[in-house]
C-alpha cells in the first residue's frame, strides 16, 4: 500500500474520533500513535488493508513482541493488547465507510493478549498528609501546589480533567466540581472542606499574584497561562520527592489512592464507580484486590492464630 492512501485513512479515521466519536484531542491522538506501527509493518510488508488477514495479523503480533518499537526490541503485553483494540476499531470504522468487505480483526477470545494485572499503587494515609503538607504556602506558587494536591486528592479526578478546569467548574460552597471525562461527559466530582479552604485560598491570594491576563483557566503557570498536564506532573513528583514519600507518586498514584481509602473506609463500590468516572464497575473491582491485598496484611500481622507459634514450630 502506498503510504500516501495509508495516511489519507489515517487522517480520516482521526477525523471521526474527533468529530463523530467525540474523542478527545488526547485520547484522539493516543489512537493515532497506537496505529504507527501497524501503518510501518504494512509499508515493510507491502501489504494492502484489505490484503491484512488471521496469518498477517498473527505476524503483525509477532513483530511487535520482538522487534517493533523504536528501541528495537518488543513492546509489553500491556501496549500490545491496548494496539490490538485500536486496530480493531480502525478496521471496524474502515468496513462501515466501504474501504473494506470484512473486519479481519474480530472481537474474539482467541485473538486476546493475556495481560497481567497489576494492583495499583497507593500512599498510606500518613504519606498523603506529608504529601499536602509540604507546599510553601506563603508562596504563590505553594498556594497553588496545595490547593491541586488537595484536589486531585480529596475527588480522584483525572490529570486531563484537572488541568481543563476552569474558575467557574467550581461550586465551593456547596463542594462540587464539575469535570468533564472521558467521551466528553459531564459528571459532578465531591470535595472535602479542606480543599474547600485551600481553593479558596488559592483564589484569593495564589491565584491573582499568577494572573497576567484575564483567563478561564483554575490553575495557572508562571506565564499566567493554564497549567499544562505535564506542568502538574512535575509539580507532583516534585513535591513527593521533596516529601519523602515513595519514588513514582504521579497524579494517578492520588486517584488510586482515593479510591482505595474510600473503600478502606467502608465506600460501596458502585458509589465508587460513580465517584471515579468509571463507565464499568469492572474497572473499579481492581481496587477492591488492594484493600482485600491490605486486609491480608493486616489480619497475618494481627490475628493470634495467624502464625504456628514458636514452640510448635519444631515438633
Amino acid at each position: 500500500m502506498k503510504p500516501n492512501h495509508m495516511d489519507q485513512l489515517l487522517l480520516k479515521y482521526s477525523e471521526f474520533l474527533t468529530g463523530t466519536k467525540g474523542r478527545s484531542p488526547n485520547t484522539t491522538r493516543v489512537y493515532m500513535n497506537d496505529l504507527q506501527p501497524f501503518r510501518q509493518f504494512m509499508l515493510n510488508e507491502g501489504l494492502n488493508l484489505w490484503d491484512f488477514n488471521r496469518q498477517s495479523l498473527r505476524k503483525y503480533l509477532a513483530w511487535l513482541a520482538t522487534s517493533a518499537s523504536k528501541k528495537g526490541v518488543g513492546y509489553a503485553r500491556v501496549s500490545m493488547a491496548r494496539m490490538l483494540v485500536v486496530l480493531r476499531s480502525f478496521y471496524l470504522f474502515l468496513e462501515r465507510n466501504g474501504t473494506i468487505n470484512k473486519n479481519p480483526i474480530p472481537k474474539s477470545k482467541t485473538l486476546q493478549i493475556k495481560v497481567e494485572k497489576h494492583l495499583p499503587v497507593f500512599l498510606g494515609l500518613k504519606e498523603v498528609e506529608l504529601l499536602l503538607e509540604t507546599p510553601d504556602t506563603t508562596t504563590p506558587f505553594g498556594i497553588r501546589d496545595k490547593a491541586l494536591l488537595e484536589l486531585l486528592y480529596s475527588s480522584g479526578i483525572r490529570l486531563s480533567e484537572l488541568a481543563n478546569l476552569d474558575i467557574s467548574s467550581l461550586e465551593i460552597d456547596s463542594r462540587e466540581v464539575k469535570v468533564v471525562g472521558k467521551g466528553s461527559k459531564e459528571r459532578i466530582a465531591l470535595i472535602g472542606q479542606m480543599t474547600a479552604d485551600a481553593l479558596k485560598h488559592y483564589l484569593q491570594v495564589g491565584r491573582p499574584n499568577l494572573e497576567q491576563n484575564p483567563v478561564p483557566a483554575l490553575f495557572l503557570n508562571r506565564y499566567g497561562f493554564r497549567l499544562s498536564q505535564r506542568s502538574i506532573e512535575k509539580v507532583v513528583s516534585a513535591t513527593a520527592k521533596r516529601a519523602g514519600v515513595r519514588p513514582g507518586v504521579h497524579t494517578h498514584t492520588l486517584r488510586h489512592t482515593f479510591a482505595t481509602h474510600l473503600l478502606e473506609g467502608g465506600a460501596d463500590l458502585r458509589v465508587v464507580q460513580t465517584l471515579l468516572g468509571h463507565a464499568s464497575p469492572a474497572t473499579t473491582q481492581i481496587y477492591t484486590h488492594v484493600t482485600q491485598s491490605k486486609a491480608k496484611e493486616v489480619y497475618l500481622a494481627t490475628h493470634p492464630r495467624a502464625h504456628v507459634p514458636a514452640d510448635e514450630e519444631d515438633n
